[in-house]
């Protein structure tokens, strides 16, 4: 369901791959969502936002090493949206996400699928413009 497009692509190697890992991913999300073999998916759904965050941190950091290393200008805006992103997966409520587990992943997903194109489209892409 989501995939990475050329008009995603930053032209920066490793940043490129990265964000080919957020979108395996977020269809991790999915294909948990649709899967209709799991009638209790809250461990699945733990374990991705546990991946996520990891990864998240993971990226978040090559990209800001990257972005100092060539002193690109709007750096700073990236590592305050790079941390709200954190923040949100941070405050996530598992109990809620465990009482409601279908509607908790269709949110997820929907944040994930937004953020994501989103921020690379309008932000990640200036950064290879700026190489």
């Amino acid at each position: 369901m989501f995939e990475m497009k050329d008009e995603y692509l930053t032209g920066i190697e490793i940043i490129d791959d990265e964000h080919r890992e957020l979108f395996r991913i977020t269809n991790s999300a999915y294909d948990v969502l649709k899967n209709d073999f799991l009638p209790d998916k809250f461990d699945h759904i733990v374990k991705i936002l546990e991946e996520l965050k990891e990864y998240t941190i993971k990226h978040f950091a090559d990209e800001e090493a990257y972005m100092e290393q060539i002193q690109y200008k709007r750096r700073f805006s990236q590592v305050i949206d790079h941390a709200k992103f954190i923040e949100k997966i941070d405050s996530l409520d598992l109990d809620n996400l465990d009482r409601n587990q279908t509607e908790g992943l269709v949110q997820i997903l929907d944040f994930l699928s937004d953020w994501l194109v989103h921020h690379i489209v309008e932000k990640d892409v200036l950064i290879g413009k700026d190489k």
